[in-house]
């Protein structure tokens, strides 16, 4: 899995180059105002609310209120709390509603790659968001129920030290699959394109590493991620793809 990860990392360092070679700049329009809007509103949230919210519990507790420091120190929190709930949330609804615009994206890229494609499926603008939509409520779902224990590990000393860590890679996996599903979707159904990412989630969390680091990135971060994460998991999962169907029509042809 080491090697998939390391592979998944790699393929960013050639998705600029060959975004501009294939012209395909044009086409990330739309969902990069899709990113750069969710953003603005995660942020904007975090700074409107964890004022409102901080007021609301030192109601509570009027303690609180005899310490400037304590209602400042928990607008801060409060506001880091939204901000990565936020980010958890921020993945998944951009690449939802970013499907329909990816899909054709990767097609390209894939056409590229290996000329004509051979797909089993054909979906329309509506399937696609639905399947984006399906999948990301999927993902988020799976997100939220495996970074709850995560956080609850955290406050165990030393094991709390790898928990961070821990939560980086499962965020990293669900950015991942959400990428490579853009590619998947023309080949595979629902069910077989979940079972696929399992079986190279290397590719998943290597693809999905960089695209969380690329958050971290003020405002040039989250209007790029979209663009490079896409093409790099569309390289990738091209590639396993035919290795894939390469292996499958070497067992069918060895059989007697």
């Amino acid at each position: 899995m080491i090697k998939n990860i390391i592979l998944g990392i790699q393929a960013y360092f050639g998705a600029f180059s060959l975004i501009s070679k294939l012209k395909l700049w044009k086409y990330f329009a739309i969902p990069m105002l899709i990113s750069f809007v969710t953003a603005v509103l995660i942020f904007a949230s975090a700074y409107s609310f964890s004022d409102n919210i901080a007021d609301y519990l030192s109601s509570l507790f009027p303690g609180w209120n005899t310490s400037s420091w304590i209602k400042i120190l928990l607008e801060i929190l409060i506001g880091l709390l939204i901000i990565a709930l936020g980010l958890i949330l921020y993945k998944h609804i951009i690449m939802a509603l970013s499907a329909p615009f990816m899909s054709p994206v990767s097609e390209k890229i894939e056409t590229h790659l290996i000329g004509k494609i051979h797909t089993h499926r054909s979906t329309s603008f509506s399937q696609q968001l639905w399947r984006g939509i399906r999948i990301n409520v999927r993902n988020l779902g799976m997100e939220l129920l495996l970074t709850i224990p995560i956080l609850l590990l955290g406050f165990i000393p030393i094991i709390g030290i790898f928990s961070t860590v821990l939560l980086f890679l499962v965020q990293a996996y669900y950015a991942g699959f959400g990428n490579m599903d853009y590619t998947l979707e023309r080949h595979f159904k629902y069910s077989e394109s979940v079972q696929f990412v399992k079986n190279h989630r290397g590719l998943a969390i290597g693809n999905g590493i960089i695209f969380m680091l690329f958050l971290l990135i003020p405002i040039i971060g989250v209007i790029l991620v979209l663009p490079l994460s896409v093409t790099a998991a569309t390289l990738k999962t091209v590639e396993a793809i035919q290795i894939k169907n390469f292996l499958k029509q070497t067992i069918l042809e060895a059989k007697p």
